[in-house]
């Protein structure tokens, strides 16, 4: 007969396993997320939590190495002999992996994606900068350190990406994204919080711009639809006048915008005609010169911008600029029919042509000036072009740049991108939003505001750098600095007194044993060598007069109960499943 076995230790530790099992289950909910976050900063712990991921996902090529499912990879005989911490490891992993199958059918999942790419915008919504004056000060923050506008959708997916527990489920929640800004784009509409119809801003990151190409590339073939159908409404038009017996050339005439006459006396259908240009005739018909529609060139984010430059210099290849000087030939002559390359010239390019006085009047009316030296030589690339050009509005050409193709590239750039470097780009985007709110709450603040400034200078001086993974201990630990002066203003302030008073030598200086250890636990000299890369920063700030070498650095040691701990590594074995930590002090962070 069995008899029942129980130990207390075993016990304990299923319901140690079971807690943290919950806590890997922990999806962030939209509430909670509007609740806590409507008048705070970033909290430290979603920020800590994503230089964990940077971290971490430095282990991985892609996403999708880190994605596929391994449940079925550690069967338990293969797990005889190894450590009680690996296994513990597979075991809570297996458990992922199970959650993982229905991750994006979630409801709370579901509610996170509605909530991010809701048109309205309510989401996370922040008031930013009270006061318009230093309005451009403040934001200019984000391009300083290449992150992403404050309200911009990218900043709101990195704080619900942060506010996931584990790897994996950071992991997950972006793939379900892409999945959603395929569909977005299938269906021809805009992504919230990014301009509609702009360029690529190269100041913002890579993946901020590459959301800006999805939005320009829709704006682009909905102009394109209409051009087309404002195009054929013209040939139809041009068509049914023609067609009727009693129209003449009078009345053809009558409509001269539509209309050139060429050398032979007849009159030709301008096509693709946009507007007229002052001042400016064709040199053998006397015919007003017409600006064309002409196609738009390609968006070019900063990586496509160094392929290019790349190719540039290892061909000498000028491809691209030689195809847009073809097309915008193709639609001048078909804009101006009976024009020749000195009209072009004119138009395109005004400083290869010089007007010269005629001598008489008969020449006169032939010419009036001459092309520059370079456009006159044998061989010119703009003259070869002139001749194999035909007369093609730009409606009609083959397109420069295919935007089908170009987001269904950059989509699926996104479904596999480098893991830390898609962490990396949404840390420093949270990052410099959590200064931009702090700044407008502290910049004010006299008791305050030097030592936020001192950590806003060490912020930028940082990130500015080409590398500066190695620091993000510190960024989080500054990060922290600034949100404990929001939150414990009185106690920061009475620590910064306490540091003033701090004895110092005869000239003025911290002993320098003292001086080193205000500096022990950051690493940070906010006056050293790193002070002539730092943007200076607003006038009103009062600091200009001060030491660089005396700032409040003592502050972060005197305090340390202030401060947690350093973001933790990620150990190898469970770094895809190892929240950002298991001490209950820190659950009530996030």
């Amino acid at each position: 007969m069995a008899v029942p076995f129980y130990d207390e230790n075993i016990y304990l530790l299923n319901m140690k396993n079971d807690a943290e099992a919950k806590f890997l289950e922990a999806i962030p909910s939209v509430d909670v997320l509007n609740t806590i976050n409507a008048n705070n900063i970033p909290p430290t712990s979603v920020i800590k939590q994503l230089a964990i991921a940077v971290e971490a996902g430095k282990n991985f090529k892609s996403l999708k190495d880190l994605l596929p499912s391994s449940g079925n990879s550690s069967p338990i005989r293969e797990r005889t002999g190894l450590s009680f911490s690996v296994v513990k490891s597979l075991v809570l992993r297996d458990k992922e992996d199970k959650l993982a199958s229905g991750f994006g059918d979630d409801e709370r999942v579901i509610a996170l994606i509605h909530s991010l790419f809701d048109a309205d915008g309510n989401f996370l919504q922040r008031k930013i900068v009270s006061d318009s004056k230093t309005c451009t000060t403040m934001i200019s923050l984000p391009k300083d350190i290449h992150g992403a506008p404050p309200h911009s959708f990218l900043v709101k997916l990195s704080e619900v990406i942060g506010s996931f527990r584990t790897l994996r489920k950071m992991a997950l929640f972006w793939s379900r994204v892409v999945i959603e800004l395929r569909r977005f784009w299938s269906e021809g509409r805009y992504l919230p919080g990014i301009p509609v119809d702009e360029i690529p801003d190269l100041n913002s990151c890579l993946l901020y711009q590459q959301l800006q190409v999805i939005n320009c590339c829709l704006s682009r073939k909905r102009r394109r639809a209409i051009a087309t159908e404002s195009f054929d409404s013209e040939m139809r038009e041009a068509s049914s006048n023609v067609e009727e017996s009693d129209v003449s050339i009078g009345t053809m005439a009558a409509s001269s915008s539509l209309y050139a006459r060429i050398n032979t006396g007849e009159l030709v259908l301008r096509l693709g005609a946009n507007k007229l240009t002052e001042n400016l005739t064709m040199l053998e018909t006397g015919e007003p010169i017409y600006s064309p529609i002409t196609q738009e060139g390609p968006l070019l984010t900063e990586d496509l911008i160094r392929e290019t430059e790349e190719l540039v210099l290892r061909t000498g290849s000028v491809g691209a600029g030689c195809s847009q000087l073809l097309s915008d030939m193709q639609a001048f002559k078909a804009a101006n029919p009976g024009c020749i390359l000195e009209d072009f010239v004119r138009w395109h390019s005004p400083p290869d042509w010089t007007e010269t006085e005629p001598s008489d009047e008969v020449n006169s009316l032939i010419t009036r000036g001459q092309l520059s030296s370079r456009m006159q030589k044998e061989g010119n690339l703009w003259r070869e072009l002139w001749k194999t050009s035909r007369p093609v509005p730009a409606i009609k050409q083959t397109p420069l740049f295919d935007e089908d193709l170009a987001v269904e590239g950059i989509l699926n750039s996104l479904e596999d991108i480098p893991t830390s470097e898609l962490f990396q780009q949404l840390f420093v985007s949270l990052l410099g939003l959590g200064f931009v709110l702090a700044e407008d709450k502290l910049s004010a603040n006299d008791n305050l505001s030097k030592l936020f400034y001192e950590c806003k200078d060490y912020i930028l001086a940082t990130c500015q750098k080409s590398v500066w993974n190695d620091k993000l201990d510190d960024l989080c630990q500054v990060y922290e600095t600034v949100e404990t002066m929001l939150v414990s203003a009185e106690e920061v302030i009475k620590t910064i007194k306490q540091a003033e008073e701090t004895p110092t030598m005869e000239n003025g200086s911290p002993p320098a044993g003292d001086l080193k250890r205000r500096f022990k636990k950051l690493g940070l000299n906010f006056g050293g060598k790193d002070k002539q890369q730092r943007k200076p920063p607003p006038k009103d700030h009062k600091n200009s007069d001060e030491n660089p070498s005396r700032p409040f650095a003592s502050f972060f040691d005197s305090k340390s109960s202030l401060f947690s701990k350093k973001p933790p590594k990620p150990d190898n074995l469970s770094q895809v499943d190892k929240p950002v930590s298991l001490d209950e002090s820190d659950w009530t962070l996030i």
